[in-house]
């Protein structure tokens, strides 16, 4: 039996390094943004890489869904961007996976986008979709699915990850916690424009806290905007009451 994990994030947050942390399971196999280049296609973005985006994945959300019931491992660990889930994209395919819910604030995504791209829009970041997301998945469990905040696993990486995997109803793996620097096969065709940081990290590192600077006041009406879909998630959020103790994450 393969056991499919969806884990539904936006931009800027922890969403490559959780997929570091479950592709270094021995069970585990990784997917990581399969539905780009078909958000792209569809919607006709200029994103980093572009090109190189279309030409790498399947640009047929149907292929897409296909190409990832099709991959077989004890644990299949899909890392999905919420705004790729545009309205003409079918979602049954989601009811067949264990869907989870990554989530950062949304002022502080911003301030990282921008960096990354130069603008912004609501959608670019995702929130809004990954509530609609979420809502759905609750009405077809009866129950809120797993959430975590990016900044309670940099905070308690061992519970919270724990905790996640209880969630999830599978096993921890201590492998989860730390993995080594660099670039993997299984990364993006995109990874040279957005995985700088991730591939330099071994593990899940507490970095000063960073003031950002205010945002302007065009950004400043989009975090007000998805802060209301991003306090809804978080209200479910896990949380635990002590770190893990006695482990070391590389730096």
């Amino acid at each position: 039996m393969t056991i499919r994990i969806a884990m539904w994030s936006g931009p800027r947050n922890i969403s490559t390094a959780m997929m570091r942390s479950f592709e270094n399971r021995p069970d585990c196999v990784v997917a990581d943004e399969p539905f780009y280049a078909a958000y792209l296609a569809a919607t006709g973005l200029d994103h980093p890489m572009r090109d190189e985006v279309l030409a790498a994945q399947p640009q047929d959300w149907r292929r897409v869904v296909a190409d990832l019931d099709a991959i077989a491992a004890p644990l299949v660990y899909e890392k999905h961007m919420s705004h790729h889930m545009l309205p003409g994209f079918g979602t049954a395919w989601t009811e067949s996976r264990r869907n989870a819910f990554l989530i950062r604030d949304p002022a502080e995504v911003l301030a990282s986008y921008v960096q990354k791209r130069g603008a912004a829009t609501l959608d670019d970041i995702g929130v809004v979709q990954q509530h609609e997301l979420f809502d759905r998945v609750c009405d077809d469990l009866g129950r809120p699915p797993p959430v975590v905040r990016g900044a309670d696993v940099l905070a308690h990486p061992g519970a919270m990850i724990c905790a996640l995997c209880d969630a999830l109803d599978i096993p921890f793996r201590e492998p989860m916690l730390s993995w080594p620097a660099g670039r993997r096969e299984s990364d993006g065709v995109w990874a040279p424009a957005w995985y700088d940081a991730v591939e330099r990290s071994t593990g899940f590192e507490t970095p000063e806290r960073r003031a950002y600077p205010p945002l302007p006041d065009d950004l400043a009406r989009i975090a007000d905007a998805a802060r209301p879909h991003y306090e809804a998630l978080a209200a479910h959020r896990l949380r635990v009451s002590e770190p893990a103790a006695a482990v070391s994450f590389g730096t």
